[in-house]
């Protein structure tokens, strides 16, 4: 071989490695799906939430085909197998990625079961499950150094949540998103509290306007 056909060659190889193989879809790079072979999960499944509420993150499946090459164009359809609730879409179809998903609700029993049936039919059912309790009632969080304590909170409408400053140096209590109107900004301090009540369903944000990264999510449910 010559010195110019021995460059050729490796280049041809470096590119098919670059793009997983040609057509396959063991690598990184784009490949041409054939018929899909695989319903696997992506993501949402054993989630623990709240009765009678939308589950925080979407049930979703991912169709491949024998290359692991994602496959578009796949229909699945999503039922409530047990424990009560609803799906929203019922029925969703595999996007450029091979991805398909669903909001789920889950009811006023637990657990739940959520089957993902794809149209094709020499493909499995996928079960994805959930489990579900009382939401609180109440809420405290705690303002310190320079985080929040949750920094993740969860409470039921009409509940009160009560922050309280902890840290050896001022923090504020600014709400950046949420239902509106949102609560008005606590000035800057190092100690007392502030309980302030939620009575729109919905999920609010806010940080400390001093300290970057100092944030906190609260969610409101039903």
């Amino acid at each position: 071989m010559s010195r110019g056909a021995g460059r050729a060659a490796l280049a041809v190889a470096s590119l098919l490695a670059a793009c997983g193989g040609g057509s396959k879809g063991g690598g990184t790079g784009p490949c041409t799906p054939g018929p899909a072979t695989q319903l696997l999960k992506n993501g949402g499944d054993a989630q623990p939430w709240y009765f009678n509420n939308p589950l925080p993150a979407v049930m979703s499946v991912k169709a491949l085909d024998a290359n692991n090459c994602a496959v578009p164009g796949v229909v699945v359809n999503w039922t409530v197998a047990s424990g009560g609730g609803g799906v929203s879409p019922a029925q969703s179809t595999t996007n450029a990625s091979g991805v398909a998903s669903t909001t789920d609700s889950v009811g006023s029993s637990t657990p739940q079961t959520v089957h993902a049936t794809p149209a094709i039919n020499t493909l499995p059912t996928v079960t994805f499950s959930a489990t579900a309790a009382a939401p609180p009632t109440s809420g405290a969080v705690s303002v310190k150094d320079n985080f929040f304590q949750p920094n993740d909170l969860a409470v039921q409408a009409g509940s009160t949540v009560t922050w309280t400053w902890a840290g050896a140096t001022s923090h504020t209590l600014t709400f950046t998103s949420g239902p509106a109107p949102l609560p008005a900004e606590t000035p800057a301090q190092m100690s007392g509290s502030r309980a302030i009540a939620f009575t729109a369903v919905g999920t609010y944000s806010y940080h400390c306007t001093i300290h970057s990264g100092m944030d906190g999510t609260l969610h409101v449910v039903h």
